[in-house]
């Protein structure tokens, strides 16, 4: 297993320009003839927020202090999972067309669109700050720490994203079925609602959602201006790293019979 690690880096140096130059394509087809171009970015985060917490703050009425950050940190992570993730999945079988005509490590398509979706989520971060400074949300130095959560983010995506490309090159089905996940992961994550207005059994249910921890973290680094918990860097911690040792492992398993059904 070291020597498969060992090798993909060296491969992935290799390989380096080729990743570069998909992320920079891929960032030119989205804003491509786009007025306002990388705004969007920038503003899309802002809008969905504003309508997201007008709905949910006058209807259901949540006694959520600084709702408007709250709603939109929890947007954020979840919204670079469900993107990274669902973009991920259909790299390899996009790519079948290249794939087929020249060697290239199979591992560079979803990696990539992992790091293009961490991007984007980037220019969130921005859309976010701004929203902390205009609803007057305090800042601690704690706030340094919010790198953390979404580095530990991306290796989550990067393992899902390395199992869901692999299965759909033998089972479409699987993207349509992930649509599902998405839908259900989105209810089941404290996105626009506290989770104490939950029911006991059901708070403790929504702890085997990753997602639930990585929201927490990021939450409690930007909004509360705290130290994440003990809980927070476990939790994190194991579903990062057993993410991307299990997608490394179906990945290598898998990819050398890609070919056969692309």
């Amino acid at each position: 297993m070291l020597g498969y690690f060992r090798d993909t880096f060296t491969v992935f140096r290799k390989y380096y320009y080729l990743l570069k130059n998909l992320v920079q394509r891929d960032l030119k087809v989205k804003y491509r003839r786009s007025t306002l171009g990388f705004l969007w970015s920038f503003l899309n985060p802002i809008l969905m927020m504003l309508i997201m917490a007008a709905v949910f703050s006058y209807m259901f009425r949540f006694q959520i202090e600084y709702f408007a950050a709250y709603l939109l940190s929890a947007q954020l992570i979840f919204n670079f999972y469900n993107s990274a993730t669902s973009t991920a999945m259909g790299s390899v079988v996009g790519n079948s067309a290249l794939i087929k005509k020249v060697y290239i490590p199979k591992y560079i398509f979803p990696f990539e669109k992992v790091i293009f979706e961490f991007i984007n989520a980037l220019f969130a971060v921005v859309a976010l700050f701004v929203v902390l400074l205009v609803t007057r949300v305090p800042f601690t130095p704690w706030i340094l720490l919010f790198p953390i959560p979404l580095v530990l983010i991306f290796v989550f995506n990067l393992g899902v994203g390395l199992i869901l490309s692999s299965l759909v090159v033998f089972f479409r089905d699987v993207q349509h079925l992930y649509g599902v996940v998405v839908v259900a992961l989105n209810y089941l994550t404290p996105i626009f609602y506290p989770v104490s207005m939950l029911p006991g059994w059901m708070q403790f249910a929504i702890k085997f959602n990753p997602l639930y921890w990585y929201v927490g973290m990021f939450r409690q680094v930007v909004l509360y201006g705290a130290a994440p918990t003990a809980n927070m860097w476990i939790c994190c911690l194991f579903c990062s790293a057993a993410a991307l040792l299990i997608g490394l492992l179906v990945f290598k398993a898998q990819q050398d019979k890609f070919i056969l059904y692309i």
